[in-house]
């Protein structure tokens, strides 16, 4: 199952705000940095998404389930502000398809072997360093 969400636009709440640089202080330019504001709460996604975004450990989720994501590389707002919806989407994405539980496989008989022998061998070598051969 692939997900393809759109968020709708009175679910994100876009805010342009003044970019900051190295150590936090406002950049003296026009604001093209974008913060998005998304209550994951009141969102149209699925239960189930919305559960697992909520159980994130992420800093970017406020305690009150409002996911706040910033977007500044780019010179003009729209780039920025399509940035940030994708940052958006990616994360829904990512939540909708956890990875797989994957079980711990125990070695077979035959790869046990093999580990073994090859140990064995080396042993053999390490052993026989440094001996004058006759």
């Amino acid at each position: 199952m692939h997900l393809h969400w759109q968020p709708r636009e009175d679910e994100i709440e876009l805010s342009f705000i003044r970019a900051s640089g190295p150590g936090g202080q406002a950049v003296n330019k026009t604001s093209s940095a974008v913060q998005l504001r998304f209550d994951v709460r009141a969102s149209s996604l699925p239960e189930a998404i919305k559960t697992r975004l909520l159980a994130l450990n992420d800093q970017r989720l406020t305690n009150e389930g409002v996911l706040v994501i910033k977007a500044q590389e780019h010179r003009s707002q729209d780039q920025n502000r399509a940035e940030a919806i994708a940052r958006l989407m990616a994360l829904v994405q990512s939540v909708a398809h956890p990875p797989k539980a994957r079980r711990a496989t125990r070695p077979t008989w035959g790869s046990q072997q093999r580990r073994l022998q090859g140990k064995a061998l080396r042993a053999g070598i390490k052993a026989g360093r440094g001996r004058v051969s006759e």
